[in-house]
């Protein structure tokens, strides 16, 4: 391998592994203050018991995420130097922006609320774990800013060779930022809504702090339905603001070759065959329908993916895959949320239900990992969209740098998640503490 599919690779990996962090800090911590703030509106010593127990595998999550982002963004400076030097005016005053004002806002008040039980007042203590939330969600509506100018790059000149900042409030205000971070916070709450549920299922199974674990299940069982439903519908507006700046990730998406320019059917059963250029099956179509997703209209004209030269287009059955996995996943969860809406009040009695979430736990990660595979490699092979290719931004470096910091990333990363796993699996096997 080269140089730069090696630096891919570690991207991939380091990025993909520090994501299995982020959603369930971000969803986890609005759900730890809705908690604490039910405890200090009604006094009710199960809520706080919920808060304590909760917020610690918050914490604990959380603590790895962090490792894990620090050393991903290291990254832009060691494999992708080129990239950063093109478009660091830009790029770089985003994250500065996340690390400055979100994380350090986020970090300084989660330590207030760790160590604050005996020393702040309830309310006080209540708003710094809402202000922790809150840092946590502009956190990634920052590094999401910054992957909406990747995707879809506004706002820049290009002087001297590079791309420079010329319009803040453009970059700021992009519109395929902003659908990106309703998508993204909708699939983390969803997820979070699905760890609570989960966990609360195996104590449930076992009889065991019955009323602590139905209360949790019922939380995170409102908040899996509502977000899971969300994330569906934002997610089909989303897809048609790909179709608009993104044509041929649409096209790699759903493997359509040739340009329809009358209405372009979705098919139900699809193999693509790369090599040939077309599909080896294709059945169940449904007339007009992939017009219909991507411009409300049946007749609306659809690009193949022949439009492009065979070296500007996506990776076809990655792109394809992940999506329909994404697509499958994120089907299932509204159906496992109904069904326990149904038998919200009869959890104990419903083994099967509850033996379900326990296993489902890992489907809205499975699908959000899903997720950015499609927006990563089927934007490919640009690593700006339309401006500078994935191949252009690789550091000047020899393939044994790379291959030698891949090997120990993902050796680190391999040591974070089982102590990561261990932790979690160890205090949400515990359960709470006595009142």
């Amino acid at each position: 391998m080269d140089v730069l599919m090696l630096s891919r690779l570690q991207f991939a990996m380091a990025t993909m592994f520090h994501f299995i962090f982020v959603p369930l800090t971000l969803g986890l911590s609005i759900l730890v203050a809705i908690m604490e703030t039910k405890y200090v509106r009604t006094g009710d010593e199960t809520y706080k018991r919920m808060t304590k127990f909760w917020g610690k595998l918050f914490v604990i999550n959380f603590v790895l995420g962090v490792v894990t982002g620090i050393t991903l963004e290291f990254q832009f400076g060691t494999n992708w130097s080129r990239y950063s030097e093109y478009v660091g005016d830009i790029f770089g005053s985003l994250l500065a922006i996340e690390a400055t004002v979100a994380f350090f806002l986020e970090s300084t008040f989660l330590g207030a609320w760790i160590f604050g039980w005996n020393v702040l007042s309830p309310k006080m203590h209540a708003l710094c774990i809402w202000l922790v939330a809150g840092a946590s969600n502009l956190s990634a509506l920052w590094i999401l800013i910054a992957n909406g100018f990747m995707q879809n790059p506004l706002g820049y000149v290009i002087r001297n060779g590079r791309a420079e900042l010329a319009d803040f409030f453009a970059v700021v205000g992009n519109p395929f930022a902003w659908q990106q971070y309703v998508h993204v916070l909708s699939g983390a709450f969803a997820l979070a809504g699905f760890f609570v549920m989960g966990v609360s299922s195996y104590h449930l199974l076992k009889k065991q702090n019955v009323d602590f674990f139905t209360r949790s299940f019922k939380l995170g069982m409102v908040f899996g339905l509502v977000f899971s439903v969300l994330v569906a519908v934002q997610g089909h507006h989303h897809a048609q603001e790909v179709t608009k700046i993104q044509p041929a990730k649409l096209a790699a998406m759903e493997s359509l070759w040739e340009t329809h320019e009358d209405g372009a059917p979705m098919y139900l059963l699809v193999v693509p065959d790369e090599k040939n250029e077309k599909n080896a099956v294709e059945l169940f179509g449904i007339p007009g329908g992939l017009s219909f997703l991507a411009h409300n209209d049946f007749k609306a004209p659809v690009q193949g993916l022949k439009d492009w030269p065979a070296d500007e287009r996506p990776p076809v059955m990655l792109t394809f895959l992940s999506f329909r996995a994404m697509v499958g996943l994120g089907t299932l969860m509204p159906l496992l949320c109904i069904w326990a809406f149904l038998r919200r009040n009869k959890l104990t009695e419903t083994p099967k239900l509850l033996k379900a979430m326990l296993f489902a736990i890992p489907v809205p990660y499975l699908a959000i990992e899903a997720g950015w595979v499609v927006a990563e490699v089927g934007r490919q092979p640009w690593i700006v969209n339309g401006l500078m290719k994935t191949a252009d931004a690789v550091s000047p470096i020899v393939t044994s740098q790379v291959a030698f910091s891949l090997v120990a990333l993902t050796l680190l990363y391999a040591l974070l998640g089982a102590v990561d796993i261990y932790l979690l699996f160890k205090f949400a096997k515990k359960g709470p503490a006595e009142a």
